[in-house]
């Protein structure tokens, strides 16, 4: 319920005046890969299938985190692809497992790090998260002048939008409980991960959540590391739509930067990846009773073989995994 006077949070009426024409397909299904399921936001029909912007033309991206001359700005321009319905699947994560956070959080401040060329992404997480606490509050936070300008027309109570990058600049001290930095490392160079979450871990609320993450265009495929002020990275989440998935390692090329050139033999990550591909083509007979009982059948083998494990059958029927970051972590 939003607040009085407030707009609804799943209105996106405003997103036709910042994004450009695109035509895309949304197949979120998990067990039915041919058919096209409906959108689960309330979209108006004038932009249904037109919210990906083509970003403006930029110079090519300098790889490392540095601050501006003229501010105190940490990152650099990216490609900003971004897409309706793309981060759904992290989305359902933080307000599943990770909603205890919100709950429990005096300010439950939420920051977009990185929305991309339409906020598209950032209107979204309010809707979703708003479930969980009506006074949840998102930031969307971006480096791009332009990008910023293009979004503050769909500013609302509970909705705002700032310039910034990884230092996650707030008013008056604030920090966040989660911030969501998705797409947005893997476009930096490996050796800039480690800085980039120092610098933004620092600015969250005792208790709070980064979660750096990398997904496929349309959402199929999408992983992410939970990092938090008082352990540093403490997970790594594999999510993945179980109806257009031929072997699990599939989800390799989406790998977060940090893991994303360690998926070669001798490193944990590809020793999952193994492990796991083994494990669902010897639950194959058990795709008799569809996809969902395959993928849990699946996870619980690879758990029996001694892999840290940290979620259950309620969350691997979404086909999701998400293990210690210990037994992934890179050599």
């Amino acid at each position: 319920m939003a607040r009085p006077g407030s707009p609804r949070p799943d209105d996106l009426s405003g997103l036709d005046r910042v994004a450009g024409p695109q035509h895309y397909n949304h197949e979120t299904s998990d067990n039915h890969p041919k058919r096209r399921d409906p959108m689960p936001l309330s979209v108006p029909a004038s932009v249904k299938g037109c919210l990906v912007a083509a970003p403006t033309p930029q110079p090519a991206p300098n790889p490392r985190p540095a601050r501006s001359r003229s501010s105190a700005r940490i990152g650099t321009i990216t490609r900003g692809t971004t897409a309706p319905n793309r981060l759904r699947r992290v989305d359902r994560w933080l307000a599943g497992p990770q909603a205890f956070r919100l709950r429990r959080a005096a300010d439950p401040l939420v920051v977009d790090l990185g929305y991309g060329a339409t906020p598209v992404t950032a209107v979204e997480l309010l809707q979703r998260l708003s479930v969980v606490r009506t006074d949840v509050e998102v930031v969307g936070i971006e480096i791009d002048p332009a990008r910023v300008d293009g979004a503050r027309p769909l500013e609302r109570p509970g909705l705002s939008f700032r310039l910034g990058g990884f230092e996650v600049p707030l008013d008056g001290g604030r920090r966040p409980t989660v911030v969501r930095a998705f797409n947005v490392l893997r476009q930096y160079d490996e050796s800039e991960v480690d800085g980039a979450w120092r610098v933004t871990v620092a600015r969250l609320a005792p208790g709070g959540l980064l979660v750096d993450g990398t997904c496929d265009e349309i959402g199929r495929l999408a992983t992410w590391v939970a990092v938090t002020p008082e352990a540093g990275p403490t997970s790594l989440t594999l999510s993945v739509r179980l109806g257009s998935l031929d072997v699990p390692s599939q989800v390799a090329e989406r790998l977060p930067k940090v893991l994303i050139h360690r998926n070669v033999p001798g490193e944990p990550v590809h020793a999952l990846l193994r492990e796991l591909d083994g494990a669902w083509s010897r639950a194959a007979p058990i795709g008799a009773f569809g996809v969902r009982q395959r993928w849990a059948a699946a996870v619980s083998d690879v758990r029996s073989r001694g892999w840290p494990v940290l979620d259950g059958p309620s969350r691997w029927r979404l086909g999701e995994l998400t293990v210690a970051w210990a037994a992934v972590a890179p050599r």
